[in-house]
């Protein structure tokens, strides 16, 4: 088993729990108790990548050139982390961002959609980052053609490619099978990354499946933060991997005390499985869309869960968000 390198999520996944209002302060003392905790991997940006504020995803309080200065020269041990989605962030945000001190990049795109990462990827290695190939909605494709985009992205010079579970859909041999499947196709020395929600209370569990069938990359985030049921729970996942005796870098007490104390204090809307986070899991939505459904449910006098069934029902992805309202009108024209 390889090394264990943890990437934390707080402050880039953990956007969308908060509406993409972390202060200017509050990014950096969460950062530093992060690295302070031996955390490999810190990443930062808009919920939805770089250049992700906007009227469809939602603006946030900062820019992301805001939420990056300055935390590079605070960190001893992590590596300062960002995502790009192709089509929204641009080569030119990413020379940005490494000017920044970034050192490490996801591009994401769509399970079905790697095709459109060979050119981020490749100016990413040319920057000198490390780079992660990231196939989000990992759930609706199947093992074998999962492994066949991830193939593209490794073509590409992806260092790593992740089985990205955003609606927090798939249960435990879902995950064995992506990640097998992974192995056939990819190259030994290409690194395997898992990234899990929480909707149907598994995101530790497929982590740590992930990690037995030879993901060594694990996302995770102080206190769940994030969209939906959140992502699988930092503190939750080194305890864990401490009774399995696993190799890694991370303290959790100092994790415990971030989550507590740090995290919990912002969740306006607590990160956790209720029904409507369950019925994103349950539906196979992306977990972002979580918000957008409660804003428009309320609006037009529907029941949230309704919606997201509906959105499922139509094979929804990132970037349609502002499709949500109209789904929701279909739906009162029926009532």
């Amino acid at each position: 088993m390889k090394k264990i390198y943890l990437q934390d999520v707080t402050l880039r996944d953990g956007m969308h729990a908060i509406k993409h209002q972390y202060s200017k302060e509050k990014i950096k003392e969460i950062a530093i108790a992060l690295d302070k905790a031996g955390i490999d991997a810190i990443e930062i940006s808009h919920g939805d990548g770089l250049a992700g504020g906007s009227f469809n995803y939602g603006f946030g309080k900062h820019t992301d050139w805001e939420w990056l200065e300055g935390i590079r020269e605070e960190l001893t041990h992590a590596k300062l982390t960002t995502l790009v989605l192709p089509g929204i962030a641009t080569i030119h945000d990413l020379k940005k961002a490494r000017d920044l001190g970034v050192e490490s990049v996801r591009i994401a795109t769509h399970c079905t959609e790697a095709d459109i990462s060979p050119q981020h990827i490749a100016a990413a290695k040319d920057l000198g980052m490390d780079v992660g190939g990231f196939l989000m909605m990992a759930h609706m494709s199947s093992p074998s053609d999962l492994a066949q985009q991830a193939k593209i992205m490794e073509d590409a010079g992806a260092d790593c490619v992740y089985v990205t579970d955003s609606a927090g859909a798939l249960l435990m041999d879902g995950v064995r099978d992506r990640i097998n499947a992974f192995k056939d196709v990819l190259h030994a020395d290409t690194e395997i990354g898992i990234h899990c929600h929480h909707n149907l209370s598994l995101g530790v569990a497929n982590t740590v499946v992930a990690l037995q069938c030879g993901a060594n990359r694990l996302d995770a985030s102080l206190a769940g933060m994030g969209a939906g049921a959140g992502n699988a729970p930092l503190e939750v996942l080194v305890a864990v991997l401490n009774k399995m005796g696993a190799e890694h870098n991370a303290d959790v007490y100092k994790l415990m005390d971030a989550a507590d104390d740090l995290v919990r204090p912002l969740q306006e809307r607590p990160v956790r499985v209720d029904r409507e986070t369950l019925s994103l899991g349950y539906a196979g939505v992306y977990s972002s869309f979580l918000l957008h459904s409660e804003r428009a449910a309320q609006k037009y006098g529907l029941d949230t869960r309704a919606i997201l069934e509906e959105l499922g029902k139509r094979n929804m992805v990132g970037g349609q968000e502002d499709m949500i309202v109209d789904v929701a009108l279909d739906m009162l024209n029926r009532k």
